[in-house]
């Protein structure tokens, strides 16, 4: 399967961004910037179905093929076990980081995580396909008539509106494709992406969260009685070296709605030795 990998460049200690459900690896333009300028060498990716990685396999919507993905990415970037890393995720990207460490621990260093998707439950639960979240994606609209069309159309309304322009610019671009005739329809199908969504909660990451032995800082947003920003707590409670950021002011986008102080963030886990 291909796996398409972004280098944004940069020098000095390594960091992989691994991107949420329905977005892709260049939405992390802002957030790479920001690292560079900082020292830093960045690499995103695109998960399977999503940006212009493969799609996944007919029937494909078990969250261990993300988990393998950020694993083989990882690898092929010879950075398993590197001491400097800094491995980052944004949402589903966050839980197929935990997931990794996991299943080849010792893989991250530190894992920055930002409202991971652990649901808090010992059994495995899946959703049904009417749940609000597949819901929305099944209604979405996915086929513009123009990139500016679609620019225009996302910043006007929730929820992604909260973007910053530079960040909904990159996930505009990357995120469409220009069909055969001539309009730009979404790379990750809202059916799949509805998908995705159902099987969140049957990863079985969070009975095995103590089996993470790196550091992790998880950060949330503010909490306002909805997942999964109300799952920082019990998530860090299992993680041995966890601990709980609460980012005020920020929604389930915070990384492309305050990439300052998200990479600030980032920089003070990676600072820790």
């Amino acid at each position: 399967m291909h796996l398409e990998i972004y280098d944004w460049g940069g020098n000095g200690p390594p960091t992989l961004l691994a991107h949420p459900t329905g977005f892709h690896g260049r939405v992390w333009e802002p957030v790479a910037r920001r690292l560079i300028a900082a020292g830093r060498r960045v690499w995103s990716f695109d998960f399977r179905g999503h940006g212009d990685s493969d799609p996944a396999p007919e029937g494909d919507d078990d969250w261990t093929g993300f988990i393998t993905d950020a694993l083989v990415v990882t690898e092929r970037l010879d950075l398993v076990g590197d001491p400097r890393l800094l491995a980052v995720g944004h949402s589903k990207g966050g839980a197929a980081l935990l997931g990794g460490e996991i299943r080849r621990p010792g893989t991250y260093a530190r894992i920055w995580a930002y409202e991971p998707i652990v649901v808090p439950v010992d059994e495995p639960t899946e959703l049904p396909i009417e749940n609000p979240m597949s819901a929305a994606a099944l209604r979405r609209r996915d086929v513009w008539d123009s990139l500016d069309d679609a620019f225009a159309a996302y910043a006007s309304k929730p929820p992604l509106d909260a973007l910053t322009a530079q960040a909904l610019r990159a996930y505009v671009d990357g995120g469409l494709r220009r069909r055969s005739d001539g309009r730009f329809e979404l790379k990750c199908r809202p059916s799949y992406e509805a998908r995705i969504y159902t099987t969140g909660g049957a990863s079985g990451i969070y009975p095995r969260l103590g089996e993470v032995r790196c550091g992790v800082r998880v950060v949330c947003g503010d909490p306002d009685g909805s997942p999964p920003a109300t799952f920082g707590e019990q998530i860090v409670a299992r993680l041995p070296r966890g601990e709980l950021v609460h980012a005020a002011g920020l929604g389930h986008f915070g990384p492309l709605q305050d990439p300052d102080a998200m990479v600030a963030s980032m920089l003070e886990l990676a600072a820790v030795t």
